[in-house]
């Protein structure tokens, strides 16, 4: 989408005007996520999961993501298209993040690109930016170092260094900060010591703003979703119970019909 204004500016802390985002992985539904008027469609590496099948998001490499990445930038005329960076676009050693990164904008037509929370994650925020890349950080439950999925930041210490993260991500220049699988509490601490917006996901109504998976959300994804997902519709049962019909029709002759053949 090659937006020219600094996602700052874009996306100013405002208490009554929450950001809306959402993930999508393909052209047909980043466009109805863009006409639904969300501000920010995430190109997740979650789409090793519930469009891949597979069961980390580690498995999802630089490619595969440009690819998904290119399909959903050309169906969103409007949103601001965020590309997740894989685990091994930035989090092995000698990886060139700027490299990476620079294909999402430059190749697949992204805004800007999400980096989770690693040891070395500050070094590489600096380095994207100094090359003029925006960027949204993550942290809390990060997927791809996590070893279990659970809530973080329950305890005293752990909440701490969450909270550091997050200022971290700040301090070298990221424009908002996904918190993801952290109690509320914690959720309101970070919104309120951040200049720069919270993106919340499992972590309560405190953020400046919401993100979901879109597959989770929609009742696409057979998988056990989180206690945090609202399901607002069952796509799945809508799209079963169509093949059904159509395999019915096709059985017994009824399709194609007069109206649907070629004279």
């Amino acid at each position: 989408m090659a937006n020219t204004t600094s996602a700052r500016s874009l996306f100013p802390k405002n208490p009554s005007r929450k950001i809306v985002m959402l993930t999508a992985y393909d052209y047909p539904l980043a466009r109805l996520v863009d006409q639904a008027g969300v501000d920010i469609v995430l190109v997740g590496d979650s789409l090793a999961n519930v469009v891949l099948g597979l069961d980390s998001t580690v498995e999802v490499g630089i490619d595969i993501m440009i690819h998904h990445a290119k399909a959903v930038a050309r169906g969103v005329e409007r949103a601001y298209v965020v590309g997740d960076m894989p685990f091994d676009a930035y989090q092995v050693p000698g990886a060139d993040a700027v490299a990476h990164a620079r294909r999402f904008l430059d190749e697949a037509g992204c805004d800007a690109v999400k980096v989770e929370w690693f040891d070395d994650a500050a070094r590489v925020v600096k380095e994207l930016r100094a090359a003029g890349i925006e960027v949204m950080g993550h942290v809390g439950l990060t997927p791809q170092t996590a070893r279990e999925f659970r809530v973080r930041g329950r305890d005293a210490a752990s909440a701490r260094a969450i909270l550091e993260q997050a200022k971290v991500f700040e301090v070298e220049g990221c424009f908002s900060v996904v918190l993801e699988c952290v109690p509320e509490a914690l959720a309101d601490e970070i919104t309120r010591t951040l200049k720069v917006p919270t993106i919340g996901i499992g972590a309560g109504k405190s953020c400046d703003g919401q993100v979901l998976v879109l597959h989770d959300m929609l009742g696409l994804n057979d998988r056990k979703v989180p206690s945090f997902v609202k399901k607002y519709a069952d796509t799945s049962a809508l799209v079963l119970n169509a093949v059904r019909q159509y395999k019915e029709e096709v059985q017994n002759g009824l399709f194609p019909d007069d109206a649907h053949t070629f004279h």
